[in-house]
């Protein structure tokens, strides 16, 4: 099928059934996610549809409510763009050297660099994710058990702050945000729902934002980790401007119009590319 006669056929079935889902339309027409993303943005490009976080919804409505304020669980959201976020996590861990202190939010792009930081000696790892400190954690258990010339991690200091929970398994609230507002670290890294010119980085969850406010505050330099479909979206609420943050990692199926634009914006943007694989630290 050619490619006009696709978008045509997601425009149809867009106009039937109101909204459309990136991952069932690839599977639909035998083909990859980032070709149906690249439909997509062609189309909104023309005004034929509005393209949301994880699929597309007709122009002629407006964003739905849900749409902006879903907060997904942690399982399903680890279980979307595995193979970028495994890049972006590979290129974000060449920024993190022995000895450092380094800050970890809460997500599932940060959760797989976590795994890439294990074995990165002596690392002192702040984080409001339970499930990140657990990566360490169990890093630490193979280091007792590890034999000589083993090349796990030795002598980190992994640090949980308290919170209330968030359906995405983050740490959020004045507990976590007063225990951040006493740290000073090198380097943070955070996760985000969405990115967009006008609302910065974005999430859904209020207080998940306020936190990641709070985050900006404890190190010199912000990265934010983020793939590609998350670009043009905006959650519930801006923790933010694409000014505040040093460098952003996405992936080689952002937009080149995208990238463009990102460029002129931040200080910094990588694009890691999910088809070359990098040798983890």
């Amino acid at each position: 099928m050619l490619a006009a006669q696709r978008r045509a056929e997601i425009v149809t079935r867009l106009a039937a059934a109101g909204a459309v889902n990136v991952t069932e339309l690839a599977a639909q027409f035998e083909v990859s996610d980032m070709t149906i993303r690249r439909d997509l943005d062609h189309l909104a490009a023309q005004g034929l549809i509005t393209k949301v976080h994880g699929g597309a919804v007709t122009s002629a409505a407006p964003e739905a409510p849900a749409q902006r304020t879903e907060e997904p669980g942690f399982t399903a959201k680890s279980a979307r763009q595995q193979a970028e976020k495994q890049a972006i996590a590979a290129e974000a861990a060449m920024l993190v050297q022995p000895g450092m202190s380094v800050g970890l939010s809460a997500g599932t792009t940060t959760w797989a660099l976590a795994h890439q930081l294990v074995h990165v000696a002596g690392l002192t790892v702040v984080t409001n994710s339970p499930r990140i400190a657990e990566i360490f954690h169990h890093g630490a258990a193979a280091t007792r058990d590890a034999a000589p010339g083993d090349t796990a991690a030795a002598g980190q200091t992994v640090i949980l702050t308290g919170g209330v929970r968030t359906p995405s398994d983050a740490l959020v609230g004045p507990i976590a945000n007063q225990a951040l507002r006493s740290l000073h670290l090198d380097l943070i890294f955070l996760g985000a729902h969405g990115f967009a010119p006008d609302a910065g980085f974005t999430t859904p969850n209020l207080e998940e934002a306020e936190t990641n406010r709070t985050w900006l505050g404890t190190a010199p330099r912000t990265v934010v980790l983020a793939d590609h479909s998350k670009w043009d979206t905006t959650a519930l609420g801006s923790f933010a401007t694409l000014e505040q943050v040093q460098l952003l990692i996405t992936d080689t199926g952002l937009p080149d119009t995208a990238a463009a634009a990102l460029r002129e914006r931040l200080d910094a943007l990588l694009l890691a590319d999910p088809t070359q694989t990098r040798s983890p630290r």
